[in-house]
Formats: C-alpha cells, structure tokens, sequence
C-alpha cells in the first residue's frame, strides 16, 4: 500500500505512509487477538516468520536494486504485507508455505514491479492466490478452535513442530476442521441446509469462532475508517452487494444456500472489505470507481462461493478486479471545476484535487 492517491489535508489522516501502514498495523490487532484466541499459537508464529520473511525479502530486493533500504523498510509496507498474508493462512502453517508466499508477495508481486506504489495487484492477495492453487492440501488445514489455552489447545512446543514441518500430513489432517464455507460448500447436493447444520458438521464453537473473529475485523475496519486511513465507499459498496446477492440466492432457494449473515461472518468478507479491497495501489481511485470497484469484488465474491470452485474466493475476486481497476478510473473520473467533462485518461485524484 501506499499514499499515492490519497489526500493529505482530509482531517484525522496520518500524515506520512508510515503513519498510515501504523495505523494498518494497530487495526489488526483485534482480529490478530480474536483469531490468536480462538485458533491457538499457530497464527503468531504465521506472524511472526511473515514478518521476518517479509522485512528479508524486502532488504534483499532493494539492495539488489540499488535503492535506499533502511529508508524504504522504514514505510513498514512490507510488515503489512507480512501480517496481511500470515492472518490469511491457516495457523500453523508450515515455514515453507509462508516463505513462498511472501516470496511471491513481496519479491514478485511488488518488487518486480518497481516497489511501493507501482505494483498492480494487492500483493498480500497474489501470495495467498499462488499458495491456494500450489498447494490446496496444506492451505486447507484449518485447526478447530481449541484455543490458546485449555485442555484442548495445542501448546507452544507442538505449534513449533508443525511450523518446523515435523508433523505428518495425517496428524494434521486429524487435528483440522474444514471452515464454515468449505464445510457448506461440499455439503451433499441432496441435502438440505437445515439438515446439514442439525449434523454438526463443524467442531464445536467453530461457527461461532469465526463469527467473533470477523467482528473483530470490523472494529479495526471502523478504526481505519474513523481515521479515514480508508474510505467508506469501498467496503460499503463491496459488503453491500455481497449481501444482496447472498439475500437474493437465499430468497430463491433457502434448502440449498447459506444466509446472508452466513456470508458476511463465515468467511473474509469483512477482513477483505476493510484490509484487502482498500489497497490504494491495486484499487480504484476515484470516487464513483471505488464504489464500482467494491460492488464488483463483492459481485465476484458470491458468483464464486456459489458457482466457483473455492468456497471464499475473495482473494480472487479482489485480483480480478485489481485487472479492472485502471478501466474503472478511466471512466469514472470526476468532472474538474471548469470543464465540461472529465478528462480522459488523467488520474482520477487530480481532478479531485481541482474540485
């Protein structure tokens, strides 16, 4: 992320990029302590080698470049692409897994691409899209929610060795529980959603878990939002149209589709709206574009979920309309005081700035 399109003199804005990746940074924390909470030790050490990974690989990429390091590490883009990309995977994940991603995060994605403010695709998302489709096995290997203490919760010593990559595939597999999407969305066709849900098909507080840590997004989301790091029109427009399709499937075949309440707390949604959809480098910059740009990932979202292979599919549907983004701003750019339409082609926040 950057602050390549945003206005400086709006109130309550941080005034540098470091100031709003702290504010990025300070707005996780509620959904990194719910998830932390709920699923254990594994999402800090996810976190933790992200961000090592993320900070290297930054390092690296930069001194091979020949550009400053200490300077540009000095934005924290890349810890936010670190924890962005580590709160997406399933905790526990093997070092392996997280180094590949941040690999393709940070060298690929935004590095090859000229660095901070120059890359086209939300780089967080590009990891997690590359890992999903590499490696499903592993990237599907949720933990139930035993939590981080109790009887049940996995303790430090054992999240260690699954980071380390010394527990089997079976032991992890037994240990897992499918996610609320992925549970309905390989649910028996014949079966009916009311019979589904009676089967218990979740571990037990899985449902609620995820509920809890989405809530959690949204209060760091209204934290970005009150400090207009962020817009509203993004995360409104994508939730908005995310729960009218999910409302609309819900009306015409209730037996068969999850609720829109469902859709909006059993998956990203909400993490996605607030942390990955407003990336000002990769998403539309104008104000009537981002409300488009935000009603298409939350169209692409449901069209996935419910035609799609991939039961979330907000990663793909963000990068997919990472492509649009720059045919969004070309025709939707506002009208600059004085002139009888707007002009082609020239970004979008110029004439903002003209109004």
């Amino acid at each position: 992320m950057s602050l390549m399109h945003a206005d400086q003199t709006a109130p309550r804005r941080p005034a540098s990029t470091a100031g709003v990746m702290g504010w990025l940074l300070l707005a996780t924390l509620p959904g990194i302590a719910a998830m932390t909470w709920h699923f254990g030790w594994g999402v800090l050490t996810n976190l933790g080698f992200a961000a090592v990974a993320g900070i290297g690989l930054e390092a690296a990429m930069l001194r091979l470049r020949g550009r400053p390091v200490a300077a540009t590490l000095g934005d924290n883009s890349a810890l936010v692409t670190a924890v962005l990309l580590g709160v997406a995977l399933p905790p526990g994940s093997a070092w392996w897994l997280i180094l590949i991603g941040m690999v393709a995060a940070i060298v690929v994605a935004k590095q090859l691409y000229g660095g901070l403010g120059h890359n086209l695709f939300n780089p967080a998302m590009v990891g997690y899209a590359l890992l999903l489709v590499s490696f499903p096995g592993p990237m599907s290997l949720w933990p139930a929610p035993d939590g981080l203490v109790g009887p049940e919760a996995r303790s430090l010593g054992e999240t260690l060795r699954q980071f380390a990559g010394l527990t089997s595939l079976e032991t992890l597999d037994a240990l897992s529980g499918a996610t609320p999407l992925d549970a309905f969305k390989h649910k028996p066709e014949a079966l009916m959603a009311g019979e589904f849900w009676a089967g218990s098909p979740l571990p037990e507080g899985a449902l609620a878990a995820w509920r809890q840590v989405a809530l959690a997004w949204l209060a760091g989301g209204a934290l970005l939002l009150y400090k207009r790091v962020i817009g509203w029109q993004i995360p409104v427009a994508m939730l908005g149209t995310l729960t009218l399709m999910a409302t609309l499937l819900y009306a015409g075949d209730p037996s068969h589709q999850g609720s829109p309440l469902f859709h909006l707390l059993g998956g990203a949604a909400i993490f996605g709206a607030f942390f990955i959809a407003t990336d000002p480098v990769s998403a539309a910059t104008s104000r009537r574009g981002k409300l488009l740009y935000g009603a298409g990932i939350g169209a692409l979202a449901m069209v996935i979920r419910a035609a799609g292979a991939y039961p979330d599919a907000v990663a793909f549907a963000v990068l997919l309309m990472n492509f649009a983004a720059p045919f969004i701003d070309y025709y939707s750019e506002p009208r600059v005081y004085g002139h009888p339409a707007a002009p082609r082609g020239i970004r979008a926040d110029a004439g903002e700035e003209e109004r």
